[in-house]
């Protein structure tokens, strides 16, 4: 298997990026206007020339000595479907931890594009500037609609007072249901959350992410408790996602992440066991030994 070494442009000496500039002035009020919820807000220092938009470089973290991450190099492509893998304690938690800023690492590097420092940035700045996450146990307002949960995970300024005023624009209406078409709830759409299956709540809660025009999404074992049909749904649902965003799925589910994954990266003690495509994957001694006990 040929390993291919890739190196954040911070470590070459031209850093001519730090150089753009965004001007943050935005209108506070329109009397007669609504509010562009919808309007794709990516952080405007992404920087994706070099087609990376994930690095971790180095990234070592430890807990009561206890060494959770141990030198680990990650790069994730733009608008690439990554699986992680690995047994228990391997690091895929704490690795999404420090991607999302809830967890800081001893030592590394971890960039969002070529500009934006992810370890000078708190969780909120994060998730603003592109790094949507769903955990494994689906997190939905189930006294509410179907509807007005995506309607309140729209991105934009959603103070008590703007979302008072706010009114929705026809193109914001017409969102909410190319969303609604793509995880499949349009029939559900005025259904109580809570009143979903398992399944369609992770639905909605992808939903939820994607409202918020994510660059790069962190999806925790999505097919835990699902029936195979609604496992089936779901590989249909995150194939489409890529291209337009970064997927990467944490999952235990090895035929779930045969049908979706084009690259799987295993995790082992805190660092990169092996990468590459499914049968490269399955013909490894070292992953047959650590991971399939073989």
């Amino acid at each position: 298997m040929t390993t291919v070494t890739t190196l954040h442009p911070s470590t070459t000496p031209s850093r001519l990026d730090k150089l753009l500039t965004h001007n943050p002035l935005q209108p506070l009020t329109r009397r007669h206007e609504v509010f562009d919820f919808l309007k794709p807000q990516h952080h405007p220092l992404i920087d994706t020339r070099h087609n990376i938009l994930l690095y971790l470089e180095g990234v070592s973290v430890s807990f009561d000595g206890f060494q959770a991450i141990k030198d680990l190099n990650l790069y994730i492509k733009e608008g690439e479907l990554r699986c992680i893998i690995g047994p228990n304690g391997a690091g895929k938690t704490t690795m999404m931890d420090i991607i999302t800023g809830k967890t800081r690492p001893d030592s590394g590097q971890v960039w969002l594009g070529s500009n934006l420092n992810l370890l000078e940035m708190d969780e909120a700045e994060i998730a603003t500037a592109g790094v949507g996450r769903k955990f494994q146990k689906p997190t939905v307002f189930e006294c509410l609609s179907v509807r007005t949960n995506l309607e309140l995970a729209m991105t934009g300024t959603r103070g008590v007072w703007q979302t008072f005023r706010a009114q929705l624009s026809g193109e914001q209406k017409d969102n909410i249901e190319q969303v609604l078409a793509l995880i499949g709830l349009t029939e559900q759409r005025q259904m109580l959350s809570g009143n979903l299956s398992h399944g369609q709540k992770q639905w909605l809660e992808i939903g939820m992410l994607l409202m918020q025009k994510p660059k790069l999404l962190l999806v925790d074992e999505p097919v835990a408790g699902m029936t195979h049909q609604e496992m089936d749904r779901t590989a249909e649902l995150l194939r489409s996602l890529a291209g337009q965003h970064s997927v990467v799925v944490v999952e235990h589910d090895m035929d779930f992440v045969r049908s979706i994954a084009s690259t799987v990266t295993v995790l082992h003690q805190g660092h990169v066991l092996a990468e590459g495509n499914m049968a490269d994957i399955q013909s490894n001694d070292k992953v047959r030994e650590v991971y399939l006990g073989q």
